[in-house]
């Protein structure tokens, strides 16, 4: 049986990533909305926190073992404080943890340790497709086999930092089930497009990613299943959607514990307490999930990647509810930017096709 107690560590790495969120990503999260910009600074003091060092062995160059639960605790402190500014901080995780769960030990070697030991840098990858039947598990981009080589060939979106990435985790189909690659950078045939635009996220840039006949050399597939790999991006999804809806959930309490409107707090109006209290059950009910499965994955139970599904998709439709029931309970000042939850809104919105921008 697991605990709901973080041990030791876990607490400390919580506690700075709380302070983290709450001192430097919440104030910032507007004017980097708006400016649609992240100020490297930071982007840099997040990942000095260790989050991804700390679920990355010593030989590889971090100071932890591999842990889901710690991941989504550290995913959903960092995001009540800005979603945008959480996914930058967590993309070289996209590249290195992939390739911990599914990578040979010669690819550990050769491509985790540089990332992990050093500074921040935009190491990425691409899973998501603009289509609107993607499915993780059914990909258009397509490989195929050219003598000691793969041609991979398609269209990615939503790709985090693709125009300055040194390398890519691209995810393709070849022999009909989902692999990855690891791509360099300036790979021919490998061409960034325009910066997305999107509902939300304008912080994070995100780019449309296009392949034609990128070749990739056979020591650059990774020779692991991808179940785990996406098991391991639907818990980080969920913990994130726990992260908004929890921000937006506290906001709008204790907005409604101030406003006053006909000589009493909205809070004590009952259509508002009703609100309250099925977004605080909501959000508990998956947090629990969420943990679950995160110590299924921990624990390698069979059904730890039916319960990452459960998850990722019982948290997308939570943080939707939430998040609007959020901007209602403030009413008309739930619309204008003044206030955060419009933001948290359009974030909560999107969590039904994050999958692939963080992973934990």
């Amino acid at each position: 049986m697991y605990s709901f107690e973080p041990n030791e560590e876990q607490q400390m790495l919580l506690d700075s990533v709380s302070r983290y969120a709450k001192g430097d990503l919440r104030p910032a999260a507007r004017e980097c909305e708006e400016s649609k910009t992240l100020p490297q600074k930071l982007v840099r003091k997040g990942w000095e926190l260790g989050v991804l060092q700390a679920s990355t062995p010593e030989a590889y160059g971090g100071f932890g073992e591999r842990s889901a639960v710690t991941g989504v605790l550290a995913a959903e402190a960092m995001a009540w404080g800005d979603l945008a500014g959480t996914l930058a901080v967590m993309t070289p995780g996209l590249f290195t943890l992939p390739i911990l769960l599914a990578g040979s030990e010669e690819q550990k070697k050769q491509w985790v340790e540089p990332v992990v030991s050093g500074d921040w840098q935009p190491f990425s990858a691409a899973l998501i497709e603009p289509s609107f039947d993607f499915d993780p598990n059914d990909l258009k981009t397509s490989a195929t086999p050219q003598g000691d080589s793969y041609l991979l060939n398609g269209v990615k979106s939503m790709v985090p930092y693709a125009e300055t990435a040194p390398a890519l985790i691209i995810y393709a189909k070849l022999d009909g089930a989902t692999r990855a690659f690891i791509v360099p950078q300036n790979t021919p045939g490998l061409t960034v497009a325009a910066r997305e635009k999107l509902m939300s996220l304008n912080a994070l840039p995100l780019y449309r990613l296009n392949l034609e006949n990128v070749s990739v050399p056979q020591a650059n597939l990774l020779p692991g299943d991808f179940a785990p790999v996406l098991a391991a991006m639907r818990v980080a999804n969920a913990a994130l959607a726990l992260g908004v809806a929890t921000a937006s959930l506290e906001y709008a309490r204790d907005y409604a514990k101030e406003r006053q409107a006909f000589g009493v707090k909205i809070a004590q109006k009952q259509a508002i307490a009703f609100m309250l209290a099925e977004m605080a059950t909501e959000i508990e009910a998956m947090r629990l999930l969420t943990w679950q499965a995160a110590w299924m994955l921990d624990a390698g139970k069979e059904e730890a990647f039916t319960q990452a599904y459960l998850a990722a998709t019982g948290a997308a439709d939570m943080a939707m509810m939430v998040t609007d029931r959020g901007v209602q309970i403030l009413g008309g000042h739930g619309y204008i930017r003044e206030y955060p939850v419009e933001m948290w809104m359009r974030n909560g919105r999107g969590f039904a096709a994050f999958t692939g921008l963080a992973i934990a």
